[in-house]
């Protein structure tokens, strides 16, 4: 009984945490379809090759999301037009680095740690793109795809009306535009993602709860064990790559090689267990393995290469930790959780659009 009450509270604190950036991604996934044109999107990111690789992992680097907020953009880059190849390396490359990630990066560590996490964001992210162009398998049109597959089907009137709007061609207001993003942000990716995403945090709960807390004194010192601890120590954690950063800068402080805190700086913030279930239903199977195994491979082997960068410079990791740390308001992650709760039973439950959007009316 203590087991499932732990797991319980568990999950609750995972989704108080998620919850906000969640939020953040599915409001981002809006705007992109309400003002960026779906014709630049297949231009920039569409089509099959490595240059839509190259501009998705460049792309993500400065965006400051984790791995819950980037998945929602993602799938809506995806639905707009984006290749899976391009969004596989998107979806790294975002929540691994941001802006908000460098400057803390640059404020807690030294330079050479500094510069080494967008790099290796970006390898990781290049390597999966690459490899799941030539063996991610057929890429599939997601522009064309009838959206009883993809959405859950009491919003199916609705979105019959929607596309149909668009297809008109003409010119939309400002309301128009903000009115179909918010439609497509609630029900085409919020309906979409919600049940795995509920499933993830559920599983991260009993992770959370079955893994010891010692599970990481292991990983102190530097060598491909310690970074293997890491690795594996990442996976359940739901952590931004900003919230990652005072941690690992106390790792360093108690020990950790600068390796082995890369490897939970790259790990942490793209492979959460909560996500997973959603990266599974946005990649599909082959591209979720090609997903977890780049981030693994790229992650140990830049950290066996940064070691070995400290040691041949004959200097150790710096790290400072002051003060700075990501700090959320309670009433942000509450109020972001019950309005996330309501979204979703919006989404299963209108067939019909809901006030919400008329505040929005249609133009004519």
């Amino acid at each position: 009984m203590n087991f499932a009450v732990e797991i319980v509270k568990e999950a609750g604190h995972m989704f108080l945490d998620a919850a906000p950036y969640m939020l953040i991604g599915i409001m981002l996934s809006g705007f992109l379809k309400a003002f960026i044109d779906p014709g630049w999107v297949n231009r920039f990111l569409g089509g099959r090759g490595v240059a839509p690789v190259v501009r998705a992992s460049l792309a993500g680097i400065p965006l400051p999301l984790c791995s819950c907020g980037v998945i929602p953009a993602a799938a809506g880059l995806r639905k707009q037009g984006a290749s899976a190849s391009a969004t596989t390396a998107f979806l790294i490359s975002t929540p691994e680095s941001g802006v908000d990630s460098i400057a803390m990066s640059y404020a807690l560590l030294d330079p050479i740690m500094t510069v080494a996490r967008p790099i290796v964001a970006f390898i990781s992210a290049f390597t999966a793109g690459v490899l799941s162009v030539f063996f991610g398998g057929k890429e599939e049109d997601k522009n064309t795809e009838e959206r009883p597959d993809v959405t859950c089907s009491s919003c199916h009137d609705h979105h019959e009306h929607n596309h149909g709007h668009i297809r008109d061609g003409g010119r939309r207001s400002i309301r128009d535009k903000i009115r179909d993003g918010l439609r497509f942000a609630v029900f085409d990716i919020w309906g979409d993602l919600a049940s795995a995403f509920f499933l993830g945090i559920v599983l991260s709960g009993i992770i959370a709860v079955a893994v010891p807390q010692t599970f990481l004194e292991g990983a102190l010192g530097g060598g491909i064990g310690s970074m293997l601890i890491m690795l594996v120590a990442g996976i359940p954690m739901y952590i931004c790559a900003t919230s990652s950063t005072p941690l690992a800068a106390a790792l360093i402080l108690k020990g950790v090689s600068p390796g082995a805190a890369l490897v939970f700086l790259m790990a942490g913030p793209a492979t959460n267990v909560s996500a997973i279930p959603v990266l599974h239903r946005v990649l599909g199977t082959k591209r979720l393995l090609i997903y977890l195994g780049s981030i693994a491979v790229v992650s140990v082997a830049s950290g066996l290469a940064l070691d070995s960068l400290y040691e041949f410079l004959g200097t150790s990791a710096q790290a400072t930790v002051g003060q700075t740390e990501e700090i959320l308001s309670p009433w942000i992650s509450w109020g972001s959780s019950v309005l996330l709760i309501t979204l979703w039973i919006i989404s299963r439950r209108s067939r019909r659009i809901p006030r919400l959007f008329r505040f929005f009316p249609k133009r004519g």
